[in-house]
C-alpha cells in the first residue's frame, strides 16, 4: 500500500444528475443528494432524463402522437425536477433529454455537451441469492463515465 502521498482535496465544478422517467425511488434519491450537493457547494446542476424508446412496443414506436405524448411528458417531467432543485435553492440548473438507451446516451451525447466532472445517478437493485446486482444503466455509466461517479440507492 503506498501510504507517502499528500491528501489534496477533490472539488467539483458541475453535477448532472440521472433520473428515469418512471421517477424511481432511487431516481428521487439520486436526485436529492445532487441538488443537495449543488446547494450546499455552489455548483451548477444539470437534470438529464432520456426517453427509453426501446421500451415501447413497436406500434407505439410507428405512433408519431405517442412518441411526441411520451416527449411532452418528459419535458414536463424536466420541468417539475428544474422547479424543486430551483425552489430547494439551487440557482443555476438545466434540464437535458435524449432518446435511446440511457446510459450510452448520457455518456456519449449528454456528458461531453454539459462537461459536468461528477455524475450521479440511481441505481435500481435486483436483489438475487444473497447479492445484490447494480442497476444495469448505473454500472455502465459508472464503468464508461469520463468524470467521476456516484451510485444513489
Amino acid at each position: 500500500m503506498k501510504a507517502d502521498f499528500e491528501v489534496k482535496p477533490k472539488i467539483f465544478n458541475s453535477v448532472l444528475v440521472a433520473v428515469d422517467e418512471d421517477d424511481s425511488q432511487s431516481s428521487i434519491n439520486a436526485f436529492n443528494y445532487a441538488v443537495t450537493t449543488a446547494k450546499r457547494l455552489g455548483l451548477p446542476l444539470g437534470i438529464v432524463s432520456i426517453l427509453e424508446v426501446n421500451d415501447l412496443n413497436i406500434f407505439d414506436t410507428l405512433s408519431h402522437d405517442v412518441l411526441d405524448q411520451r416527449r411532452q411528458q418528459l419535458s414536463s417531467d424536466l420541468a417539475n425536477y428544474v422547479n424543486k432543485a430551483r425552489s430547494f435553492g439551487v440557482k443555476n440548473v438545466t434540464a437535458y433529454s435524449g432518446e435511446g438507451k440511457p446510459g450510452v446516451v448520457i455518456i456519449n451525447d449528454i456528458l461531453p455537451d454539459v462537461g459536468a466532472d461528477l455524475l450521479v445517478c440511481g441505481s435500481k437493485t435486483k436483489p438475487s441469492h444473497n447479492r445484490v446486482f447494480l442497476g444495469s444503466q448505473a454500472s455502465y455509466m459508472a464503468q464508461n463515465a469520463p468524470c467521476s461517479v456516484m451510485v444513489i440507492r
